[in-house]
């Protein structure tokens, strides 16, 4: 009789063993129930149910519009799926930044609701307050320096961010304050590989970054991206690892001309 492998849940403890180790930690967004499902089963270590699902899931151009309960809804389709992956949730635009009492109700809701293992919040010493009573509740918390995709009006670009000193200083500090409040992990986004290697290596919690790099303790990408099947969006920082677009077109056309042709269903395909 063949014993099942019982599978360990990915912790925030487990991560700060990993960089204390030198592990690499592997990260990538989800939002639905089946994607997250196929993520886990892979050996995800940690999945990010992240607000871009305001662009690639809604079709928004900013992450901005999509709402809590939007992020709630995909959150507990991803909880459901993995029993490997840490999961994560993003809070989304306008439900932390300047007051703190709404932050903590908007991760309480997160954690209750969707059964999420931590949230994800922009920002660095403005936001302390936010953080510091979402931690005081036992809801782990990971920050997001350099490109915080919910400030873009504010930077008007998505450029590349802190290639001036006074801008690397404030991420430096800022990343470090992060720590020191009790944030597990940073999410360092599009900022130069060598700023990224400084603050991986004066920090004791892991950083992930995306298009920051290869000396960041772990790396993040958008799924709909690295599987290719966003055919618009090709940064820099993005590998590519399937071309889903093309086979998935191929697959709709083939069915269409099945079922256009007579041919599907055929005999066997039908009670």
């Amino acid at each position: 009789m063949s014993v099942s492998k019982e599978v360990k849940r990915i912790t925030t403890h487990t991560l700060q063993e990993m960089k204390s180790k030198g592990e690499k930690i592997a990260m990538l967004t989800a939002y639905d129930y089946s994607m997250a499902k196929i993520v886990d089963e892979a050996g995800m270590d940690v999945i990010l149910v992240g607000d871009s699902a305001s662009n690639v899931m809604a079709g928004h151009e900013t992450t901005l519009p999509i709402t809590l309960d939007q992020m709630i809804y995909h959150a507990s389709s991803v909880v459901r799926a993995a029993g490997r992956s840490l999961v994560i949730v993003d809070l989304p635009f306008g439900s932390y930044q300047g007051n703190s009492k709404e932050a903590l109700n908007s991760a309480i809701r997160i954690m209750k609701e969707a059964g999420a293992h931590g949230v994800k919040l922009e920002g660095g010493v403005e936001i302390s307050e936010s953080v510091t009573r979402i931690l005081t509740a036992g809801i782990p918390v990971m920050g997001h320096l350099g490109l915080t995709p919910q400030s873009i009006y504010k930077f008007g670009t998505y450029t590349v961010r802190a290639k001036e000193e006074a801008e690397a200083r404030k991420l430096r500090d800022d990343a470090l304050a992060l720590q020191e409040l009790g944030c597990f992990a940073i999410v360092l986004e599009k900022i130069p590989a060598s700023l990224a290697k400084d603050v991986s290596e004066s920090l004791s919690i892991p950083t992930i970054g995306i298009g920051a790099g290869k000396y960041c303790d772990g790396q993040v990408l958008v799924i709909h991206d690295m599987l290719g099947i966003n055919k618009e969006f090709k940064p820099r920082f993005l590998r590519q690892y399937a071309d889903l677009n093309n086979i998935m077109n191929s697959a709709f056309k083939n069915y269409i001309n099945d079922v256009k042709g007579k041919s599907f269903p055929n005999d066997k395909e039908q009670y």
